[in-house]
């Protein structure tokens, strides 16, 4: 077994291991969690914290270059999903017999969309507010909580969450440089 084959085989252990965590005691709160509309209220709650901190017309900057980040985030994870097919635990055929599945997506596993891209807005939001606002750290809860609902659920192995979530903070960063030179070259324009 070369060295990739042993780093699957235990991502597949360590995934059989968190998935059996579950109970189903549990299973509502999961399932809710791993849903992207759930969350609607923190999203709400983040454009009204940017409004508040920078005024209507910066905010209104950062919102659509919030909403821009996450499309590129989806989209660049499902280039990555194509490219390398990765089956989803769901659809693993060795492992998919024994494993905990309340989810069943037909698409590719490696990396995460849902890591991705809340790991993204998190570090874009918190990059973005943590001058103005004293808590904003703890946004970082939420990619925690978001990411490992997709292991609970059964549809993404560990290094598809680890990779997703840091491909979504150097996507976050790299929006935030964005948002930097966006906001300074405009800035006659938004005041």
């Amino acid at each position: 077994m070369d060295f990739l084959d042993r780093i699957i085989q235990l991502d597949k252990e360590f995934f059989i291991y968190l998935n059996g965590l579950g109970n189903e005691s549990w299973d509502a709160f999961w399932i809710a969690a791993t849903n992207m509309f759930t969350w609607i209220p923190l999203y709400l709650f983040l454009f009204y914290l940017v409004f508040k901190a920078f005024g209507w017309k910066k905010g209104l900057i950062l919102v659509l270059i919030t909403a821009l980040m996450v499309t590129f985030s989806d989209q660049f994870a499902n280039l990555i999903k194509h490219t390398f097919e990765r089956l989803r635990p769901n659809n693993d055929p060795s492992i998919n017999h024994f494993i905990r599945i309340l989810s069943t997506p037909k698409g590719f596993s490696f990396y995460s969309a849902h890591a991705g891209t809340s790991m993204a807005v998190t570090t874009f939001m918190y990059k973005t507010l943590k001058d103005k606002f004293q808590y904003i750290y703890l946004l970082y809860l939420w990619p925690v909580i978001f990411a490992y609902s997709r292991i609970y659920v059964g549809v993404h192995f560990p290094i598809d969450i680890l990779t997703g979530a840091l491909t979504g903070f150097l996507i976050g960063l790299l929006f935030y440089k964005f948002s930097l030179f966006i906001l300074k070259k405009y800035e006659p324009f938004l005041l």
